[in-house]
């Protein structure tokens, strides 16, 4: 069965202080995403889908291009404000509608089971390896979707708050649910999430959460599109709102429609969300470098 990557790579990385995804972590200039493609092509995805913003896209299709070149096959899709039906357009907005809105618009290059990732996570070898055994064994007209988990006191940064899907998981290793939380920070060796009120929470270190390591079958596409519609007729007026993945989810979970099995990796996650993750990651990327994980250069 062939496999398809998706990534996430249309962020405007506010936090960060510019476009992270395309930022060098190594002196050979590989970025985060290098790592994640070259860990794919091993565990034998076949073709990548990038889904970055016309502003980038020149510069994006002319370094992934030359990567991929005899090894898979690279297609581009840009997520905009107003890649959307028009009778919802806000022109007022700046930023897309989010990870689930990036992962429909897929719809139309995306025929068979794939997997979706962040552009600036690393996930680890092991991780991809147990997702793509996982969607080659998965019957591609079925509802029967994966998850990546990790657990949260290993996805933390040290230097402000960051965004988490808190997941509930049954004893079977299925998804229960799985709960956007857009501010968990660690707080003198404690992490505390911001609840519906803007009140700090405690929050247990060991909650399993997700890093959109996702893994489907075409058959989520039929479902997504009537929830982004819905979302977008709500949410017209509000600016800031985002229709993630994890909302596609949960409304497939509580129609029974869908299972979402939860795969747990051994593999160290580690990223960038603000500047000073930098030297962390090149820190770490270094060490598996000379630990001959990977090669210095990749490509």
């Amino acid at each position: 069965m062939k496999l398809t990557m998706v990534i996430l790579a249309a962020g405007m990385g506010s936090r960060y202080g510019g476009l992270k995804q395309l930022d060098q972590f190594t002196p050979e200039g590989a970025t985060i995403m290098d790592f994640s493609i070259y860990d794919a092509l091993e565990a034998g995805f076949e073709k990548f889908v990038f889904i970055i913003r016309k502003s980038f896209e020149k510069e994006f299709k002319k370094a992934f291009d030359e990567r991929l070149e005899g090894k898979a096959e690279a297609v581009y899709v840009c997520q905009e404000i107003d890649t959307i039906p028009k009778a919802y357009y806000n022109p007022e907005r700046t930023k897309p509608y989010g990870t689930g809105h990036a992962l429909l618009i897929t719809k139309n290059v995306v025929n068979q089971n794939f997997a979706i990732i962040n552009a600036d996570d690393f996930y680890g070898k092991d991780a991809f390896k147990k997702m793509a055994y996982a969607l080659r064994n998965t019957d591609e007209n079925s509802y029967d979707f994966k998850m990546i988990a990790y657990s949260l006191k290993n996805t933390v940064s040290d230097f402000g708050y960051v965004s988490r899907g808190e997941c509930k998981v049954d004893e079977n290793n299925y998804l229960i649910d799985v709960t956007e939380r857009t501010h968990i920070e660690r707080v003198n060796n404690y992490i505390f999430q911001k609840d519906e009120n803007g009140v700090c929470v405690p929050i247990d270190g060991e909650t399993t959460v997700s890093m959109n390591f996702w893994g489907f079958t075409p058959k989520c596409f039929e479902f997504g599109n009537n929830l982004l519609e819905n979302f977008l007729k709500e949410n017209k007026e509000n600016l800031k709102s985002e229709f993630f993945i994890s909302l596609v989810i949960n409304e497939m979970l509580k129609s029974k429609i869908a299972t979402v099995e939860v795969l747990k990796s051994n593999a160290t996650w580690f990223g960038v969300t603000y500047k000073q993750d930098k030297e962390i990651v090149q820190d770490k990327i270094k060490n598996l470098m000379y630990n001959n994980c990977y090669p210095s250069k990749l490509w």
